[in-house]
């Protein structure tokens, strides 16, 4: 792909003075820096392509370079840095001196090493719908890494040396300079640590953690759905550094219910009740969370209603009102009935030849018209 005209990244006409183009640099490196744009590719792009043309054209040589023969007057002599997170976060001469300025801003200012936050660690936990219902204190168990017990997390052997890195002179990051910039990266040799281990711990092999399986008592709040997370600050795994410890997190999963199906802060239940009580109409027991339940049936309830249990759902784990009970009545018709039952349906039918109800009534019209068009 070719290069843009190093005026046109900048939005520099090419008689500009070396303020304008410091000024014009200025604006594009805040817009554009990674650590305001994490993930974003294009605006990394950008950074890196502005400090390029930057370094040429704040340059009295290179510019004239650039000026009479283009970019090929100036290969090789554009930026140092393999990419823009090379470029990180240095720009004290720029912003007005070391101690304050374009790193602070970012995050990346200073010349000491960076104390990096433990790892984040999972634990998984299964709960019965009771359970989240309710809240419940469980026993979690996991692994995380834990310093070494035997080097006290050094990763050097009790009573070995450790040896100042040479590359960065203990400071764990090198600083690189181009122009107005110094940027600071992590050293490539030491990993940020600003020494070596000449002598490795044999426990730990230099790493100065081991895996542990870890056992911690937890209280899981009511309400909880299945894929909430609960956070445990500080349960994580530790620095390597001197930086917090990390976080661990607690993903919850629900067992499915025999009774109830969970719809948000709200539970469905399905109750059968008999055709004399959807008739006449009638109370029933039904399951709550809580125990026995009382629902009063009305008269004429049909198949696949829905009657409602207020407050007796799911409570809400960040506060507020807790669900309903929604139970959702079905016509059971029993497979086997006595005799007297048989025959006080029998009564029921041949009533239901004279005294029909009004929907029925109207559906056994449509079959007589349909079969009165047909074989007419």
């Amino acid at each position: 792909m070719a290069k843009r005209d190093y005026y046109e990244v900048l939005g520099v006409a090419k008689d500009a003075s070396e303020r304008e183009i410091a000024k014009a640099y200025r604006k594009l490196a805040v817009k554009y820096h990674p650590d305001s744009n994490q993930g974003d590719d294009e605006a990394s792009r950008n950074f890196k392509e502005a400090a390029e043309a930057y370094e040429v054209l704040n340059d009295a040589d290179k510019r004239s370079r650039y000026d009479n023969y283009g970019h090929a007057g100036v290969d090789g002599a554009g930026s140092q840095f393999g990419s823009a997170e090379d470029i990180f976060s240095a720009f004290s001469e720029m912003f007005g001196g070391s101690g304050g300025g374009f790193g602070d801003i970012f995050g990346g200012g200073g010349g000491g090493r960076r104390a990096r936050r433990g790892s984040d660690v999972r634990a998984d936990l299964t709960l019965t719908l009771e359970e989240a219902a309710k809240g419940v204190d469980k026993t979690i168990k996991f692994n995380r890494n834990e310093h070494c017990d035997t080097c006290d997390g050094q990763g050097n052997r009790p009573g070995s040396e450790v040896a100042l890195c040479q590359q960065c002179g203990g400071r764990g990051q090198v600083l690189q300079s181009a122009g107005i910039l110094r940027v600071q990266t992590t050293c490539p040799v030491c990993r940020g640590a600003g020494q070596i281990i000449v002598d490795p711990c044999t426990d730990c092999r230099g790493a100065g953690q081991q895996v542990r399986k870890v056992e911690l008592e937890v209280s899981i709040p009511a309400g909880v759905d299945d894929g909430m997370r609960v956070r445990i600050g500080g349960e994580g795994e530790p620095s390597g550094n001197g930086g917090p410890t990390g976080d661990c997190y607690v993903f919850i999963k629900v067992k499915r219910h025999k009774l109830f199906h969970r719809d948000g802060q709200n539970l469905i239940l399905q109750m059968p009740i008999s055709y004399t009580q959807a008739a006449l109409g009638a109370e029933i027991e039904v399951p709550t969370l809580d125990g026995r339940g009382k629902l009063k049936i009305t008269r004429g309830t049909q198949s696949g209603e829905v009657f409602k249990l207020a407050g007796k759902g799911m409570p809400n784990p960040k506060g507020g009102l807790t669900g309903d009970l929604l139970v959702q009545t079905f016509i059971e018709t029993p497979k086997k009935i006595s005799t007297e039952q048989e025959e006080l349906l029998r009564k029921l039918a041949e009533l239901e030849q004279t005294e029909v109800l009004p929907e029925r009534k109207n559906f056994l019209q449509r079959i007589t018209d349909y079969f009165a068009a047909s074989e007419g």
